[in-house]
């Protein structure tokens, strides 16, 4: 278990990323085992968002008896319907739609979800954060994205945790982001640490994979002796100021393996020192993938 900044909130150093949660093609039952499988694996870090599916209302469904043993992340900012998007009423709304779905008195984490600059500086979508803590209706503020954005957040004072990409192929926020992050007190969760597994296939994916694919072509890393998941989820979960690390998917067995994994310990540092300085060599602009 790892202090998620001064939230004071208590996570796995391996959380679930839910998004395959949502899918449709997941049953309820192959759900519930997801769900009540991570908590006997000592997982209690649960993210989701109201893009994914019926992630929020299973999670709500199957962990909602359980709410006092586990920590709830969501995101919000757009997706209520009859309320504008990325507006404070749509803040205030997504939260109370939030609630009833994962069915909690109380959101622990809520996260403005990958909202640009321009949207993330307005002041009634702050305010709208800023009044739901104060309510008690969120335990902490988040923003999950990149960049100038990220930048933002970290410097604003407005925020108490962070998501982030952290992985291989994705390292540039470890030399200034995630330090000032976790200088300022936030709490900062590595998102997509296995870099979306791009050594596995050639399949296209979205623009992340096809970034990170490249990436890894250019880097020419070789994971001997570790196999590439060990490298990545140890590199990630184990990078200075990365307080958790969230695995999205829907196989409770490659849970348990990231989980085992990351018990190991970190990568020997003259390991990291390598792989930091590839990335650094080859960094021809690589930003943070969304």
């Amino acid at each position: 278990m790892r202090t998620l900044g001064r939230t004071g909130l208590h996570v796995s150093a391996v959380g679930l990323g839910a998004g395959a949660l949502g899918d449709a093609a997941l049953s309820d039952k192959e759900a519930e085992r997801l769900l009540l499988g991570a908590l006997e694996l000592g997982v209690n870090l649960f993210d989701t968002a109201p893009s994914y599916g019926a992630s929020e209302e299973r999670i709500g469904r199957i962990l909602g008896p359980r709410s006092q043993d586990v920590v709830l992340s969501t995101k919000g900012g757009y997706g209520v319907p009859g309320v504008p998007d990325w507006t404070g009423e749509g803040i205030a709304a997504g939260i109370e739609q939030a609630m009833r779905r994962l069915r909690t008195e109380v959101l622990d984490l809520f996260h403005l979800h990958s909202c640009p600059l321009e949207v993330l500086r307005r002041e009634e979508i702050l305010e709208a954060l800023a009044r739901a803590v104060r309510e008690g209706k969120i335990r902490a503020a988040g923003y999950s994205g990149e960049n100038e954005a990220l930048s933002f957040a970290v410097d604003s004072g407005r925020f108490a945790v962070v998501q982030t990409s952290v992985n291989l192929c994705d390292q540039r926020g470890l030399d200034g982001l995630v330090p000032r992050a976790g200088e300022r007190g936030l709490g900062i969760l590595a998102k997509r640490p296995l870099a979306n597994a791009v050594w596995r296939d050639d399949r296209p994916g979205d623009d992340a994979s096809r970034a990170y694919r490249h990436r890894l072509e250019v880097m020419r890393l070789d994971p001997a002796p570790y196999p590439w998941d060990a490298l990545a989820l140890r590199f990630a979960a184990h990078a200075p100021g990365v307080t958790a690390i969230l695995v999205g998917t829907r196989s409770l067995e490659r849970l348990r393996r990231a989980v085992d994994v990351v018990a190991e310990g970190p990568l020997p540092e003259a390991r990291v020192e390598a792989l930091r300085a590839r990335f650094r060599a080859c960094d021809a602009g690589w930003e943070g993938q969304v």
